[in-house]
């Protein structure tokens, strides 16, 4: 069968963040604690650009777990959030489920902690379900580097496409003359190095 290379769209795609919790950032050891703040936000900030439909939820946050991390919930005020009460897969809640079905989008962009088991596992219901899953791998950490690999393998070969923040922006995006400021300014605030990039592009712009 001829590869079909299906895009994000941003008609098409909600966000889910999935048990980004208090507690289990202390398990991320696959990135270092500011790599994987920095990219969690850069990903809240490219939904909020583009206005994707976005569903929260943690797992058992009145145990060990611990509650949402306060930026993102705080981004996102008004989403679905369910704190599911001890559901260790996302899909397992009818609740979920339900709010994921009522954004009428078939492209689900998923990040959460751990990548193993809270991305995996929806994931894999997702796409059984005949959803496209994009897992956003910089934004989904676990205990160490064999064990993700394993995971983004499993997922991989079934079905999923894995991606980083970056390329969730830019396959969006589509074409810089879609509001290159506004795009330009999300990328500098989370990459110091694409933040010289748009100095050097605003010095040479004609004066208004």
């Amino acid at each position: 069968m001829p590869f079909k290379y299906n895009r994000l769209d941003k008609d098409k795609a909600a966000v889910l963040f999935i048990d980004h919790q208090a507690g289990l950032l202390s398990l991320v050891r696959d990135y270092s604690p500011d790599d994987f703040r920095n990219n969690l936000l850069a990903l809240a900030d490219i939904t909020k650009f583009f206005k994707l439909p976005v569903i929260l939820t943690t797992s058992f946050e009145q145990g060990p777990n611990g509650p949402m991390v306060p930026e993102i919930k705080n981004m996102f005020p008004d989403a679905p959030y369910f704190a599911r009460p001890g559901q260790i897969n996302a899909w397992d809640n009818e609740d979920f489920v339900k709010a994921v079905k009522a954004t009428g989008r078939k492209q689900l962009i998923i990040a959460g902690i751990v990548t193993d088991v809270c991305v995996a596992f929806p994931t894999l219901s997702a796409l059984e379900e005949g959803f496209e899953v994009f897992v956003v791998t910089d934004c989904s950490g676990t205990f160490n580097t064999s064990v993700r690999d394993s995971a983004w393998l499993r997922m991989q070969n079934a079905g999923a496409q894995l991606i980083n923040w970056f390329a969730v922006g830019s396959e969006l995006q589509r074409d810089w003359r879609n509001d290159v400021q506004g795009f330009g300014k999300v990328l500098a605030d989370h990459l110091p190095q694409y933040a010289n990039l748009m100095q050097s592009y605003d010095s040479v712009q004609p004066k208004k």
